[in-house]
């Protein structure tokens, strides 16, 4: 059995919320400052118009216009039922690589099933917006996880698209373990496809065919962030069971080893092996013993934050705060850590350079973080 410092035996789910991070920086020292732009029922995603304005995810299946300056938010209409309750509700939203020209956008949700059963679906639409508000047309689910299982818990399904034009999709293996290494099976998997959502001929297991064709990587426990850096690599980070949460760079074909080996033990302490056992599995470029909880994920592109320019920023829900990964080739450093006071739970880079956060939560807000 791993040996863990007493807040991390502490911390359980019960406690996430009250956990603060080790050494975390304080406010008066944080080399930006935090402005509340907006406030949501349980936010989960956002990302940036072309003209500036943000569409917003509510977990209860609500999907926001807002204009970032004024606050002012209007629903948008024609969103699918999703499956609330635990982990699932609707979730992430992104646009298409031509939206300026198609207004496409695309969304992911949990979706009810046969027998009380679950899973993440993603669906593309036309976004339509008018004064007051708008709504998606054309609505078409165009991915489902398989299979479709009980509980309400590790989704995933953070949606990106790759410099390649290709749809990203993270899928969590839903607390049943073993579908991580099950080829048959989309849970715990990344998964790359066309726009469409037909699979691409240079998938590593496209000749496989059937759902199995769809897979890029697998062996993944709950992965809640995925972005590219500017030379293409794919990052990913996931929360792990009781410590051992991760901060990967995705190969192609490759096998980050969940359940088989963690550097965390599943919760009531029964021991998993470290990667360090298993080296035919893909270890972690960081992993966090006590956890952070990582939700959301950007690398820095812009220049108002100059010197973070390649750097990666991490929600930290049970670490209350924010996370800066330096990246150095294929390697990765925690480089600071900015306590929020809160859950963080998306990370997301403006049109002018600014970083953006949403809180976790009923009334959670939108921070617009500048340098000082």
């Amino acid at each position: 059995m791993k040996s863990y410092p007493l807040s991390a035996l502490a911390l359980g789910f019960a406690s996430l919320a009250s956990y603060a991070a080790p050494e975390a920086i304080d406010r008066a020292q944080w080399p930006f400052s935090a402005t509340p732009r907006a406030t949501f029922s349980e936010p989960w995603a956002m990302t940036f118009l072309p003209d500036g304005t943000a569409l917003v995810t509510e977990k209860r299946g609500v999907l926001k216009h807002v204009d970032v300056k004024t606050g002012e938010a209007h629903e948008i209409g024609g969103v699918p039922d999703v499956a609330y309750g635990g982990q699932g509700g609707l979730g992430d939203v992104i646009l298409h690589p031509d939206y300026a020209q198609n207004r496409v956008v695309y969304i992911s949700y949990a979706e009810k099933g046969d027998g009380g059963n679950r899973g993440a679906a993603v669906a593309r639409a036309t976004l339509e917006l008018g004064a007051g508000g708008g709504s998606l047309s054309d609505l078409k689910v165009i991915w489902r996880q398989t299979p479709k299982v009980s509980g309400g818990g590790h989704y995933g399904h953070r949606l990106a698209f790759g410099p390649d034009g290709k749809l990203w999709i993270s899928s969590g293996e839903r607390q049943k373990f073993t579908p991580a290494q099950d080829m048959k099976s989309t849970l715990g998997k990344i998964i790359r496809l066309k726009e469409d959502g037909s699979v691409p001929s240079d998938n590593p297991f496209a000749d496989q065919g059937g759902v199995t064709a769809q897979i890029w990587s697998l062996g993944h426990r709950n992965p809640l962030g995925i972005a590219f850096d500017a030379q293409g690599r794919l990052w990913e980070h996931e929360m792990g069971p009781e410590g051992g949460d991760e901060f990967n760079l995705i190969q192609k074909g490759g096998n980050y080893g969940y359940p088989e080996v963690s550097n965390g033990d599943h919760y009531g302490g029964k021991p998993i092996p470290d990667h360090d056992t298993r080296p035919e599995f893909i270890a972690p470029k960081i992993a966090w013993t006590p956890v952070i909880s990582p939700a959301g994920l950007v690398i820095y592109s812009g220049e108002r934050f100059a010197d973070w320019r390649g750097d990666a920023f991490i929600g930290g829900l049970s670490a209350r705060g924010l996370l800066r990964i330096t990246l150095d080739g294929e390697e990765a450093t925690e480089a600071a850590r900015y306590d929020m006071d809160a859950r963080i739970r998306e990370v997301e880079q403006g049109p002018d350079g600014s970083l953006w956060l949403l809180e976790d939560g009923d009334g959670g807000r939108l921070l617009e973080l500048q340098p000082k």
